[in-house]
């Protein structure tokens, strides 16, 4: 019987109350699971990373709220959020994933660092900086997501347009060479991104983990990541 890909969870914390302890939703674990992968929690402990990188066939990068490096904000911006343990372990842990050309998925903060790391550009809060933005960071929130066509996750969401949950304040704005936006929301904000050069690195704003319950169409990227990962393993 052929091992189940082992998938790297990065975990999140209680950064809003001092970031004491870890946090972190148990529907990223099932969705993994549900997708025929393997997960296991990851520490912010940087004498794992080394060893995480080598025996995992993929990293998912969860939500969080943690402040990021200031270059990675447009001119004259900066995060609003606490520091965390999270950002260097996490960002060797992506680093050395995409250096191995190990299957990444960014969810959410997820998907804001996977964009980054590959010069993209962010705001502090869409809302400010964005008139004519939704409100997106409401937890109960739906809007439409238009997938692009022609790219990878057309190809996984069969050019599909459908309504997706959303709960965040920041937000990628600029776009570098090395990134594709995949999908965006009915104002333009992007909702989601994939790195061309990666066998698979891709990443979504929205919240897929939390829709297991309706069999949404938003979860097929857990299939996808998984498959990728079996590749791997």
């Amino acid at each position: 019987m052929k091992r189940k890909p082992m998938i790297a969870v990065i975990m999140d914390e209680n950064t809003s109350a001092g970031g004491n302890y870890y946090q972190t939703s148990k529907n990223y674990f099932s969705a993994v699971s549900r997708a025929g992968g393997a997960p296991f929690g990851i520490p912010y402990l940087p004498e794992l990373v080394d060893q995480t990188i080598e025996q995992f066939d993929g990293f998912l990068s969860v939500g969080g709220r943690i402040e990021f490096p200031r270059p990675w904000y447009v001119h004259g911006d900066q995060s609003r959020y606490p520091t965390s343990d999270r950002l260097s372990v996490e960002l060797a842990l992506m680093g050395g994933f995409l250096a191995r050309n190990k299957p990444v998925l960014g969810i959410c903060n997820g998907m804001q660092m996977l964009a980054c790391l590959n010069g993209c550009r962010m705001v502090s809060d869409v809302h400010s900086s964005w008139p004519d933005a939704l409100n997106h960071d409401q937890a109960d929130l739906r809007h439409e997501v238009f997938i692009q066509p022609g790219t990878r996750m057309a190809d996984i969401f069969g050019n599909e347009t459908f309504s997706a949950n959303t709960f965040h304040r920041e937000a990628i704005v600029e776009a570098s060479t090395d990134v594709v936006v995949t999908a965006r929301a009915p104002d333009g904000v992007i909702e989601g991104v994939e790195i061309p050069s990666q066998s698979f690195a891709m990443g979504v704003q929205w919240h897929p983990e939390k829709l297991a319950a309706e069999d949404h169409a938003g979860l097929r990227i857990f299939d996808a990541f998984v498959d990728a990962a079996h590749v791997k393993s």
